[in-house]
């Protein structure tokens, strides 16, 4: 059971570090790496999930910001969206590789959400992007790859 809770906090922590709040899954699965108790594919896997699907959330709100965006309380102005749509427009999808970086990668899947990039596409690129940066992670941590 306590197996199981683990790789459900592991979840948790990848869904909300994927999403606008403030949160490290990193930490989480480097500490779970360490211990030896766990599978690493299986680390892989549910971190990745539980990232994308916090992208996924992004995604699906960036499709519903237009609607909102004319309204006091919005938290975003119109300046910083045009900008970032600006941003978006530039780069396109393949900015999406930047998913995983810490800061910009949670508002570009939000954004490609407001551009309306096709969701099979968006999936495929944010998973590559978030599972590579697990795997080297994960490599890095048990010493498969040498940083040095």
């Amino acid at each position: 059971m306590f197996e199981l809770t683990s790789y459900i906090g592991l979840f948790i922590a990848a869904f909300g570090a994927a999403s606008l709040l403030p949160m490290q899954s990193e930490a989480v699965l480097v500490s779970m790496l360490w211990s030896g108790q766990y599978s690493v594919a299986l680390l892989l896997l549910v971190a990745t999930a539980g990232n994308v699907l916090g992208s996924v959330l992004n995604w699906l709100l960036g499709r519903s910001v237009e609607r909102f965006r004319h309204k006091r309380w919005f938290p975003v102005t119109a300046a910083k969206l045009e900008k970032a749509q600006r941003f978006y427009r530039r780069y396109g999808r393949w900015s999406l590789l930047l998913s995983w970086v810490p800061v910009i990668g949670d508002p570009l899947t939000l954004i490609a959400g407001v551009m309306r990039e096709p969701f099979w596409r968006f999936l495929l690129i944010v998973t590559l992007a978030k599972g590579v940066r697990y795997a080297l992670l994960s490599a890095l941590t048990l010493g498969w790859i040498n940083a040095g």
